[in-house]
């Protein structure tokens, strides 16, 4: 029987994590130390991951002092969070690190989630910058930072899947979208929240961005005074995927502790199924992001494109050299759904279409240099179709290349493809190499 109400324990038990309140400043080595102690404290209490506020390395009195202090990802405060996370069998959570990528470039203020062994799992770079300039306050993140480029797949982790932000991003709810219709079952906010705009905003928008994603919001924050001229709000907290505060730290550095309940987040999805009540038939919001090519065959109609032969991969499309190309560099652009005709694509599909044929023209273009290209889609069999799958031809175009005529292009477009040479599987695996280097750098 006691070994029965073990295992039962064993199973309805759900992962603990922590969640932190501190007031940094230029101290480097103490800010350190107090990230150490809280480590203790979380360890103490049976957590699985603790979640750090943004700058979590520092808080500089000056714009030259943060430049002058910031250091690379292989730096000593970095080694530092690693080592602790180690030591300590436990995942963290950097929420902001002043990350010095180079000599030529402000620092990019990073989201860095360290697993249990002390490796680096994800980098997020902050998307969006906070610039404030008022009679109260003045903060332009610009100043002294450098904005991210590139949207993260959440990360796994022992307490669920997390969609990486920082601070200002709270604001700009279609990246929460991104991280929940990617999978995410947490989101988290590390920030440093201004006085004037936490009493205003804070607990507003987390419980707005738990609600409308149905995740939980796990928001680690500076508190208080760190320098004469900057103090931030605090208030972390933890909110619960229908809105519900469920922890909250005290006007004091310190933690906050919660119970992460994925049955719980599937229990609210099942009673509100917000996603599947979207109106995709009328509205979408477009990702610019890549996904990995190697080793993901690509389905055309009814045939195989190798892996090898793909050279980009957005969320639906696929990018892929031509077995048959009228000139270098003709390459297609398909969804990865079998589709007929334009008529049949969703309104995601097509920007995502279309979205990948500007990106994928860009590259190709520049490599071959030439300005000109022709964009075409023969949408359907009676337009010049053999391939019963929706495919853009990007074709580079150069003074003349067709003769006079530069219409003569469609000509020979439309002619059957078996009066044009094949290329060998190895032609076009390198091919496929050198734009996906372009893409991929």
């Amino acid at each position: 029987m006691m070994q029965t109400q073990r295992v039962l324990r064993q199973v309805v038990s759900n992962p603990l994590i922590a969640v932190c309140q501190l007031t940094n400043t230029y101290d480097k080595t103490r800010n350190i130390e107090k990230a150490h102690e809280l480590i203790s404290k979380a360890k103490d209490h049976g957590c699985k991951m603790i979640f750090f506020p943004e700058c979590s390395d520092f808080i500089g009195r000056s714009k030259d002092e943060a430049l002058k202090l910031a250091e690379p990802i292989n730096g000593e405060t970095m080694k530092s969070f690693r080592e602790l996370a180690a030591s300590n069998k436990m995942w963290i959570s950097v929420g902001g690190f002043h990350n010095k990528k180079s000599e030529d470039i402000l620092p990019a203020n990073t989201h860095v989630i360290i697993d249990d062994n002390g490796q680096i799992v994800v980098q997020y770079d902050k998307l969006h910058q906070f610039n404030i300039d008022t009679p109260k306050v003045r903060l332009l993140e610009r100043e002294f930072s450098s904005a991210g480029n590139e949207l993260h797949q959440p990360v796994e982790t022992p307490v669920g899947k997390i969609g990486l932000n920082i601070c200002y991003d709270v604001r700009f709810p279609e990246l929460s979208y991104f991280h929940r219709q990617a999978g995410a079952d947490i989101l988290a906010f590390p920030a440093a929240f201004t006085v004037p705009t936490g009493m205003a905003h804070w607990e507003v928008l987390l419980r707005a961005r738990a609600i409308e994603t149905q995740c939980y919001v796990v928001a680690s924050a500076q508190y208080g005074k760190h320098t004469d001229t900057r103090s931030s709000y605090g208030h972390a907290m933890i909110v619960d995927p229908y809105g519900k505060v469920v922890a909250q730290c005290s006007d004091r550095e310190g933690l906050c502790y919660a119970e992460i309940d994925l049955n719980y987040v599937k229990e609210v999805r099942q009673g509100l199924n917000m996603i599947g009540d979207r109106r995709g038939d009328l509205y979408t919001t477009y990702y610019k992001q890549k996904f990995p090519t190697e080793g993901v065959d690509g389905i055309f109609a009814d045939k195989t494109i190798p892996a090898s032969c793909i050279f980009y991969r957005s969320r639906l499309s696929f990018a892929f050299v031509n077995l048959q190309p009228l000139v270098p560099g003709h390459v297609l652009v398909s969804p990865n759904r079998v589709v007929q005709s334009i008529k049949d694509l969703t309104p995601a599909e097509n920007a995502d279409l279309f979205n990948t044929v500007q990106i994928v023209s860009k590259a190709v273009l520049g490599y071959y240099k030439v300005e000109s290209s022709n964009v075409a889609i023969q949408n359907g069999p009676d337009a010049g179709q053999t391939v019963p799958h929706v495919h853009v031809h990007i074709i580079p175009r150069k003074h003349k290349d067709f003769g006079d005529d530069t219409d003569n292009m469609y000509k020979e477009l439309a002619e059957h493809e078996t009066k044009r040479p094949q290329q060998t599987p190895e032609k076009m695996a390198e091919e496929a190499a050198i734009y996906r280097k372009l893409l991929y750098p």
